[in-house]
Formats: structure tokens, C-alpha cells, sequence
């Protein structure tokens, strides 16, 4: 045999091997879905969050209350930030575990208040983060959050 044949079937079982060893890495991240929606039904098309090994992909929150944006802008901040570590807690994590947050502000001039708010969240290092102006919010919300945690 000579060398080229070798090293092309050399290739081969390589690329067979790491495609083999990635397929069954991929099969072992299963999914897991927080509050999903299917395709047919009527409610909003997204999930809440997907877990997928140890990484767990949030969904944009809100902080309404009853289905009112409340009147103070703490208060709506701390709502959707209670619903960011029940969710987080429930697939066994904290807000120490996020790595990345986008909030989303009707009004920039509520950054201090929100930063406030924010800070006593967490017990460790802050995740990265964009506080992004975003104009009109569904509901019209002054804050919409959505992160990426990943288990310690």
C-alpha cells in the first residue's frame, strides 16, 4: 500500500470517529423546555427557558404584576427578576450561575434604578451584561430581561 492510500484512510476513520464521538455528545445534551409552547396551540410560539446539558437559555421576562406594569420601576425590576431566579431555581441554579444578561429599557433614564435593584441579585461575580434602549416594550414594560446561565 502506499503512503497516500494510508493517510486518506487515515482521514477517513478519523472524521468517522469524531463525527461518531460528536454525534453521541449531542445525543446525550437532552433538552428540557420551561413553559413551552407547541406549533398548533395558541399561546405565545416560544419557551420560557431550554436547559440543554448545563446551560439553560432564558426567554425575554417581563415584571408585570397581574398583568400591569407596576408603578414603580424597583418594583418592576425586582418582578422580573424574581421570575428570573424562580426559573433558574427550577432547573437547580442561581443567579450566580448566569454568564450573560440583555435587559431591554423602554427609557435608559432608568438605569440607576434598575442597577440598584439589580446588584443584590447575586453573591459572586456579575454576569456580562448589554443594557440596551429599546424604545416600546410589549405591555409596555419598562424592562424585559433574557440571559444564559450555565451550571457551576
Amino acid at each position: 500500500m502506499n503512503q497516500s492510500y494510508l493517510l486518506r484512510q487515515l482521514i477517513s476513520t478519523s472524521l468517522l470517529l469524531l463525527f461518531l464521538c460528536t454525534g453521541s455528545f449531542a445525543a446525550a445534551q437532552e433538552r428540557s423546555y420551561v413553559n413551552p409552547s407547541s406549533p398548533g396551540g395558541d399561546g405565545s410560539p416560544f419557551s420560557g427557558a431550554v436547559l440543554t446539558g448545563d446551560t439553560l437559555y432564558l426567554s425575554g421576562m417581563l415584571g408585570l404584576e397581574d398583568g400591569e406594569v407596576p408603578d414603580d420601576p424597583q418594583q418592576e425590576a425586582r418582578n422580573v427578576l424574581n421570575s428570573i431566579q424562580t426559573t433558574l431555581e427550577g432547573a437547580g441554579m442561581t443567579m450566580d450561575d448566569l454568564v450573560y444578561v440583555q435587559i431591554f429599557c423602554s427609557d435608559v433614564a432608568h438605569y440607576a434604578a434598575f442597577n440598584e435593584i439589580y446588584r443584590s441579585y447575586f453573591t459572586q461575580e456579575f454576569p456580562a451584561r448589554a443594557f440596551i434602549g429599546a424604545g416600546t416594550l410589549l405591555f409596555n414594560a419598562r424592562f424585559e430581561v433574557q440571559g444564559i446561565a450555565v451550571r457551576r
